[in-house]
């Protein structure tokens, strides 16, 4: 489908890499939003990585985002800085790069990293553009992120965006000839993170003519939707609005931060596995499973789980939007009733009942998982999903920083 000048989202990024000294099991950590309620994950992690240099230097793992605050952002200002001060890092070129990742639930998982122009995304419900959230986006968590991204010189991401080729004729035979392009890295994660390689590709003309040909309804165009990281790009976009009020029509045309680096996976590519994201509550009291019973539609069954009852039985609505839409708007209710009440989100059912056993008192649901197949037709209505609805495999099969790439205009090769 033919896309005016205004309407072409993809953007080719300059991606920086550790340097081949840098031991990139170490470099490499995943997602700063995982692991929520399990603080001794990340403190393994960082008894591993020691004093390598490292990604989570360079993030703030959200486990500890309560606690946030300036000194802890100007420390991860200032390992960016230094990272890039002692040339830690290294620019590759502008390019894609082709992703071939393995977890313990699959053998392979494709993906190729681009950047969006946020000027194609919004997280406003009803809206209708290129680049949509799936999720609804909750305002209040987005400021503590936009702090984080204010002043850093670097942005990594988590975020994963989601393509519709059913006949997988982009990814998949890009990978078909990876032979010809040049691999990056090719290396095991940490803790259990799976393996993960990368292939640089730079002429990538053709590739991005082939992702706006999958633009199906030219009255009401859609090219990617959401998958992980909803919050995450909604402040890259929130950034992006606050940055671009100091400058000039001309200026905004190629500022670094008017761009967001992601990784775009099919919804086809059969090692893509899509989980309920399950809730737990914190200082709860004994009416809440009763009254969230009487609450919702009864048609399908699931269970929750307590360290005093272990599971039981619960009954939820078949349709999976209708439970998160049910269950959710149950709990918001609640919370907003129980001050003393707090909840969590959490990924996998073994993990589901570590939470709960570590925490007395508290109360495990377990979700429902979204099929594949509805979601974009689902998106394409202009509706979204109640947050945290839906994930794209387990918590360590998220994606893992690596590259990274400018976000400040005087850190670009143009200088100031």
């Amino acid at each position: 489908m033919p896309l005016n000048d205004k309407q072409k989202p993809i953007h080719l990024p300059e991606m920086l890499l550790p340097k081949r000294s840098i031991d990139l099991s170490k470099w490499a950590v995943v997602a700063c939003d995982q692991f929520t309620s399990q603080p001794s994950y990340w403190k393994e992690l960082k008894r591993y990585i020691d004093d390598a240099p490292s990604t989570y230097n360079m993030i703030l793992p959200e486990v500890y985002l309560e606690q946030m605050d300036e000194k802890m952002i100007e420390k991860i200002n200032q390992t960016m800085n230094e990272y890039i001060a002692s040339d830690v890092l290294e620019s590759i070129g502008e390019s894609m790069m082709l992703i071939e990742r393995s977890t313990d639930l699959t053998n392979k998982r494709l993906g190729l990293i681009l950047a969006i122009d946020l000027e194609n995304y919004d997280y406003s419900e009803h809206s209708k553009p290129l680049i949509r959230t799936t999720e609804k986006t909750i305002i209040e968590r987005i400021p503590p992120r936009v702090k984080i991204r204010k002043n850093a010189p670097l942005e990594l991401s988590h975020v994963m965006l989601l393509m519709n080729d059913s006949k997988q004729h982009i990814i998949e035979k890009l990978y078909e000839k990876r032979d010809t392009f040049i691999k990056k890295y090719d290396f095991v994660l940490n803790m259990m993170g799976g393996h993960l390689r990368g292939y640089q590709i730079t002429d990538c003309d053709e590739i991005i003519k082939d992702f706006y040909n999958l633009i199906e309804d030219p009255n009401d165009p859609m090219l990617f939707v959401v998958g992980d990281g909803n919050h995450s790009l909604a402040t890259a976009k929130a950034h992006w609005e606050e940055v671009k009020k100091s400058l000039t029509a001309k200026e905004q045309d190629n500022h670094p931060a008017r761009f967001a680096m992601v990784e775009v996976v099919n919804i086809y590519d059969p090692g893509l596995h899509f989980e309920g994201i399950h809730r737990v509550l914190f200082n709860a009291d004994k009416s809440f499973l009763i009254d969230m019973f009487h609450a919702v539609d009864k048609e399908k069954d699931t269970w929750v789980y307590t360290n005093e009852i272990g599971q039981q039985q619960f009954f939820i609505p078949r349709n999976t939007a209708d439970a998160y839409e049910q269950i959710q708007s149950f709990i918001d209710d609640y919370l907003s009733k129980h001050k003393e009440t707090t909840i969590d989100y959490i990924h996998g059912d073994d993990e589901l009942i570590e939470v709960c056993n570590s925490h007395p008192g508290s109360i495990g649901i377990k979700m429902p998982t979204i099929e594949k197949k509805d979601l974009f037709p689902f998106i394409q209505t202009g509706k979204v999903l109640p947050r945290k609805s839906f994930s794209m495999g387990c918590a360590t099969a998220k994606r893992y920083y690596l590259e990274s790439r400018w976000i400040k205009k005087e850190n670009t090769k143009g200088g100031k």
